[in-house]
């Protein structure tokens, strides 16, 4: 049986009129707090669900479900429970998994529910949109060909990325990612930045709007900030709200550059939520949901037949072990990384970021034949050094031994000048490929 369009069910209006019906079938009442999960006996809810606890003392707690047990509906308060008591009335709000969105969301800083948190009034939006819509088809996407300049010689030249790309940014603490975003989102060409600080520390928030962001890059972004002393839903409902406001601001045909910082901090609140619910733990105590989220998130990203959303990601390497799980399972949705190198780094190099074991899976297909050729003599120069670096410092390699590797010593200077740029530096894409050409040039 073939059911038309005109004879499907609205669930939406179906919804409505159960709620006239029996009102009592969206509410429920708390049976018990085990740890990080609230119990209750209803209300009618699915998993993901947000949910209202009103509490005995006048607060009003919001929840989230992440499962069930034994015919109890288990949720995750998203707030401080103080104050809640055995027998308090939770109710389902179906509504709340929904943000309102606009233009008047640009400079202002929100927080994981999409309300202000910057002082400066209410935000009114023009519509709303759906936190958890499933990502974009495989034939709804556009191939990738229009470049995205960031700003950054390093990546604009070597590691080029495209409107619609998604690249991870990998490094351990203190290597300097977040002022490596916060020259991109300053510098780059989109037409929106939307930044979402996942598990941030407090006082890092207001330094990356001062001091890496800047009154320039802020006027054209929007900022959602979850810090990491806010309950683990509000970590993860904070980035959907991120990518949200991104899908409405592509909708509108803008080039969207979604920065998220950072994906590590995002799976351990998932992992919190998972163990919480009961889910078996596997590599390093991570849960099979955080490795079913990441795809989740990141194939929201992509380019489109209204606009492009481009996905800078950031990884927070435990240990400086690139093949811990979050890592591997990262770089294999991604379409490049870009390491950052700890060595580097307390060289006093930046942006330090380690050139061979970075990879745009884009490259050839965002850049000119004569980029290419460039960057792949600069790439083999880099790699000629580096294999024959120890020798050199020792003073045992003879020159005229291998006359590559005599053009990349000469040009070692001017290959270290070109790849170090200051934070606040902006370089242009033609300034950028003109220097590139004329670093080849010196090597060939």
């Amino acid at each position: 049986m073939i059911i038309s369009p005109a004879d499907r069910l609205d669930l939406t209006a179906y919804h409505d009129t159960l709620h006239i019906i029996d009102p009592f079938l969206w509410t429920g009442h708390v049976t018990g707090v085990v740890g990080l999960l609230l119990e209750s006996a209803g209300p009618a809810a699915a998993v993901g669900d947000f949910c209202h606890v009103m509490a005995s003392s006048g607060r009003l707690i919001r929840t989230q479900v992440v499962g069930f047990r034994d015919g109890r509906v288990l949720s995750m308060p998203l707030e401080e429970t103080g104050g809640l008591q055995l027998g308090d009335t939770i109710v389902a709000r179906g509504e709340e998994s929904r943000v309102p969105v606009g233009k008047a969301l640009l400079g202002r800083v929100l927080d994981g529910f999409g309300l202000p948190i910057d002082g400066l009034g209410p935000i009114k939006g023009d519509t709303t949109y759906d936190l958890y819509s499933q990502p974009p088809g495989p034939l709804d996407r556009k191939e990738i060909r229009e470049p995205l300049v960031t700003g950054i010689r390093a990546i604009d030249s070597l590691l080029p990325c495209g409107k619609g790309q998604r690249i991870g940014l990998f490094g351990g603490s203190g290597v300097g990612k977040s002022t490596l975003l916060g020259s991109m989102s300053r510098h780059n060409f989109a037409d929106v930045s939307v930044i979402a600080l996942i598990g941030e520390r407090n006082r890092e928030v207001r330094g990356f709007i001062e001091n890496e962001l800047g009154p320039e890059g802020l006027a054209r972004s929007i900022l959602v900030v979850a810090t990491s002393d806010r309950p683990a839903p509000l970590r993860i409902r904070a980035c959907f709200v991120a990518l949200a406001i991104a899908e409405y601001f592509r909708d509108q045909g803008a080039d969207v550059l979604l920065v998220m910082d950072s994906v590590t901090r995002l799976a351990m609140a998932q992992r919190e939520i998972g163990l919480a619910a009961g889910e078996p733990p596997s590599q390093k105590g991570y849960t099979p949901s955080v490795f079913n989220l990441l795809p989740k998130i990141f194939e929201r990203a992509g380019s489109f037949p209204k606009g492009s959303i481009t996905g800078f990601f950031t990884v927070l390497v435990e240990g400086d072990d690139f093949n811990e799980p979050i890592c591997d399972a990262v770089r294999a949705i991604l379409d490049g990384h870009i390491i950052l190198s700890r060595e580097l780094g307390a060289a006093g190099h930046y942006p330090a970021i380690d050139i061979l074991q970075s990879v745009s899976r884009l490259a050839s297909q965002v850049s000119t034949p004569q980029q290419k050729a460039s960057a792949q003599k600069v790439r083999e120069a880099m790699a000629a050094y580096h294999r024959a670096q120890d020798l050199i410092l020792l003073g045992a390699y003879a020159q005229g031994s291998n006359q590559k590797l005599d053009a990349a010593i000469r040009a070692r200077s001017q290959l270290e000048d070109f790849l170090r740029q200051e934070a606040h530096a902006k370089s242009t894409q033609d300034d950028t490929l003109a220097r590139l050409t004329q670093l080849a040039s010196a090597l060939a």
